[in-house]
């Protein structure tokens, strides 16, 4: 595995409050005081409107302009950041915010910072370094789950850590290359050159690999992320509704055609009964108990009022094992496209041994028919 320097696209991702001095001293953490350097291509900072104005004042003025002074002191190569790439977390109406107070504050803080790390994620040639250092404590909470829901192998995590007495100084952005004095809040003096910076490191463990392609790709919101997070991770439970014809697995509602959903409720029945595995009908002799089987659950989706003429037309001899494997090609399709890496539970085996037989292997307990409107309905908040 190439290490997270190697790759083209190094991102450094921070979020900032009223102190922008959390991007200078991460940076030289990375780029200059570590003995594996990883410098960013880009740098990408993540606040509140006056945190922004701040960045933009301290950081990417003319004077003092701190980042372009570490960036010369230390002859870092370019480094792309501006103020495109500060992003201001917006409220519910789309305005900036001024900071974050409410439920709903932290619920568009919470989408914003999981939608810029779903998108940074997204490029397989991208490292991103994560800093929780700065702005208020729930903003760098956000940061650090979002990169556990998203983050890869090249990612990193870290917090800065700043020696005594700079770390209390307003105006201390980096250790100088050369002696510079500054006085602090006490009134002492103390001289730049002689901080030490460092990074502390916090491992983190990666949940993407439990994501729907869905989410991956997609726009999510926080709590429909950590849900499908959370599903993924915990105990199967398969729901189904034969009237709308959806079901919901892994957390995650979806549809399916009327042929694919009755093949599922047939061994979602023989599950829930606990009967055996069912070898799959004759390829070349039509098998009447199978479509009796399947055409029993195609009735009861279809209602009374359904038309089926067709389908009992081309089963009115049997069922055969073109047409058993045909639909259950697609069950499986449909299943893996939703749930992604979550949907094996939910996946009807083959028993992986010849002769094949095949069975749902879920517990009579984790399989409800039920209107999953109403269940989907009656699931808990995620506390933000």
């Amino acid at each position: 595995m190439r290490s997270p320097a190697e790759y083209p696209r190094r991102i450094l991702v921070a979020v900032t409050g009223l102190s922008p001095q959390i991007v200078t001293e991460t940076l030289y953490a990375l780029a200059v005081a570590s003995s594996h350097p990883f410098v960013p291509t880009e740098i990408h900072l993540i606040t509140t409107r006056g945190g922004a104005e701040k960045a933009r004042l301290g950081l990417l003025s003319d004077e003092p302009g701190w980042f372009f002074r570490l960036c010369q002191d230390y002859a870092l190569p370019a480094i792309r950041f501006s103020t495109e790439t500060i992003h201001v977390l917006k409220d519910d109406s789309g305005n900036p915010m001024e900071d974050i107070r409410s439920p709903a504050d932290n619920r568009c803080a919470a989408d914003g910072i999981t939608g810029l790390i779903r998108e940074f994620t997204a490029d397989p040639e991208s490292a991103l370094h994560v800093s929780i250092a700065g702005g208020r404590k729930t903003m760098g909470f956000f940061l650090g789950y979002a990169l556990s829901l998203y983050g890869r192998p090249q990612d990193n995590l870290s917090h800065v850590l700043v020696s005594d007495p700079y770390e209390a100084s307003i105006g201390f952005y980096y250790p100088t290359p050369t002696s510079r004095v500054l006085e602090l809040p006490d009134g002492r003096l103390a001289d730049t050159s002689q901080a030490i910076v460092t990074l502390a490191e916090i491992p983190f463990v990666s949940l993407r690999h439990g994501l729907p392609e869905a989410l991956l790709t997609g726009r999510a919101t926080y709590n429909d992320t950590v849900e499908a997070a959370r599903s993924a991770l915990g105990p199967a439970e398969l729901l189904i509704d034969l009237e709308t014809r959806q079901v919901r697995a892994a957390g995650k509602v979806f549809s399916l055609p009327p042929a694919e959903l009755a093949l599922l409720s047939v061994f979602a029945r023989r599950a829930l009964a606990q009967e055996p595995s069912l070898p799959a009908p004759n390829k070349d002799s039509p098998d009447l108990d199978w479509a009796q089987r399947y055409l029993a659950e195609l009735r009861r989706i279809a209602g009374s009022m359904g038309d089926l003429d067709m389908t009992e037309r081309a089963l009115r001899k049997g069922m055969d094992g073109g047409y058993f494997s045909a639909h259950l090609s697609k069950l499986r399709k449909i299943v893996k496209r939703e749930l992604g890496p979550a949907a094996d539970p939910y996946l009807i085996s083959d028993g992986e041994t010849r002769p094949r037989r095949y069975r749902l292997n879920l517990p009579p307990a984790a399989l409800h028919y039920v209107s999953v409107d109403a269940a989907t309905a009656s699931l808990p908040l995620l506390p933000l």
